[in-house]
């Protein structure tokens, strides 16, 4: 299941910093606006303790990690719906992953420009905001007065459509973000081929050491990190990084939590298969039922699904392995319409 999350941002806020830090793959970071113009992928592993323990208890030759895919964007600016900056093509580039991460700079460095000559966190926050609001706005307007003329003929799901894009560009006419304008589920259906830029979650990374304001985007996710230190600590080997963030008296690093974060912001769990080949996360989104699970594996599993054996991850542990497990009457049978939790280690039998 591939899955990506563009990190987006005015120029010179740190995205690329932070994106040399999640990935250890080092693209250029210059102190200009622009230096990054195609986008660079860099596939990240989610840090995952309970694989190793379970890797531990039944002697697997291999871990296997879940992934996430993080984007490398180049810095918007203002007027980048309009083409300001290569702004098209950045935009268009954000529109092809799931979600999105902005950086947003509160540090001060006067060798470090800024692309508007001063530090406002919430200003810059409403440029990317108000870009991205602009940019669905014209896709809107223009799949709108198609639909229009597809409605005057009577066609009801041209009509349906017809409302459902009219109250979106009501609320964008004000500011809004698609996200932020109620639609119900067979609206969100029906716009789904739109790909809107304010319909996909965000989260906000403050480059600092301290955020704004407590009211900073108060209804979506907000980490503040040190993203140079935090590029300086993924620099160290395993050892020395371990050392380092125990002296700062934290459980881990900030770019793992970001990683973390990132990974739930995609609404999606983790279940797990463990055994002497290996122990491997497999990703899902919530929600998600047995079958569909087991489809994440193969698709052959899916279709011939017949039920799933399944233990709680920490469960599993305490009882000391499966066959223990299975002694105490820990391992459930479930069938097709039981719906994954994030933890579950499983077993799946079909035909």
């Amino acid at each position: 299941m591939s899955l990506s999350i563009a990190i987006v941002g005015l120029p010179n806020v740190g995205k690329s910093t932070l994106f040399n830090a999640l990935t250890k793959k080092q693209v250029e970071a210059a102190n200009y606006p622009f230096c990054t113009i195609d986008p660079n992928v860099g596939v990240v592993r989610v840090p995952d303790e309970r694989l190793e323990k379970l890797a531990l208890m039944s002697k697997s030759k291999k871990i296997v990690p879940t992934a996430i895919e993080f984007v490398d964007i180049a810095g918007l600016v203002k007027g980048a719906h309009q083409g300001e900056g290569l702004g098209n093509k950045f935009l268009a580039n954000i529109r092809e992953c799931d979600a999105i991460c902005e950086v947003v700079r509160n540090f001060q460095n006067e060798n470090i420009i800024h692309v508007n000559n001063k530090i406002d966190p919430e200003g810059d926050r409403e440029t990317i905001s108000t870009e991205l609001i602009m940019a669905d706005l014209e896709t809107v307007d223009k799949r709108l007065a198609k639909t229009e003329k597809e409605a005057k003929s009577g066609n009801k799901e041209a009509l349906y459509l017809k409302t459902s894009l009219e109250r979106l560009k009501q609320g964008m006419d004000q500011g809004l973000p698609a996200r932020a304008i109620e639609l119900d589920e067979e609206e969100k259906i029906a716009i789904k081929s739109l790909n809107l830029l304010t319909l996909k979650p965000i989260m906000y990374v403050i480059n600092g050491e301290q955020a704004p304001s407590e009211e900073f985007a108060p209804d979506s996710n907000v980490l503040v990190l040190n993203i140079k230190l935090e590029e300086e600590i993924a620099n160290l080997g395993a050892e020395e990084q371990a050392e380092y963030i125990r002296e700062l008296g934290l459980e881990q690093s900030g770019l793992d939590k970001l990683i973390k974060e990132a990974y739930s912001l995609l609404g999606l769990l983790t279940f797990i298969t463990t055994g002497e080949d290996e122990t491997r996360a497999w990703t899902v989104p919530i929600g998600a039922t047995a079958p569909q699970a087991a489809g994440a594996i193969h698709t052959d599993f899916e279709k011939g699904f017949i039920r799933a054996e399944v233990i709680n991850w920490a469960r599993l542990l305490a009882s000391g392995g499966e066959a223990h497990a299975r002694e105490q009457g820990f391992m459930r049978t479930e069938g097709k319409t039981y719906v994954m939790q994030d933890g579950d280690v499983c077993h799946f039998l079909f035909n």
